[in-house]
């Protein structure tokens, strides 16, 4: 679990400015399974958005409003998060 918080941070430090999100948000999940073996999606949401809330990206992830996951083709196991911010005009 440590292992993955640390790579989950390094990652956020490559590709994200350091400032934490406020507000709702939404976020967008593709995961890309590591083989051909099944996994259920909602074992991987857990760990990710902890890493993803250690690693300072927003405040707390109960600011998610609109949450979605789905497979993606299997290359060796990666995911993809696009995160936006909701507008307050819903």
């Amino acid at each position: 679990g440590v292992a993955f918080r640390e790579a989950v941070h390094w990652q956020v430090l490559q590709q994200c400015p350091l400032k934490s999100l406020q507000g709702d948000l939404s976020v967008d999940i593709e995961a890309f399974m590591p083989d051909r073996r099944r996994r259920d999606l909602d074992n991987i949401l857990k760990a990710l958005l902890d890493a993803i809330t250690h690693a300072g990206v927003w405040m707390d992830d109960s600011q998610i409003v609109d949450l979605r996951i789905r497979k993606a083709k299997t290359i060796g196991g990666m995911v993809k998060v696009k995160i936006l911010q909701v507008s307050d005009k819903r």
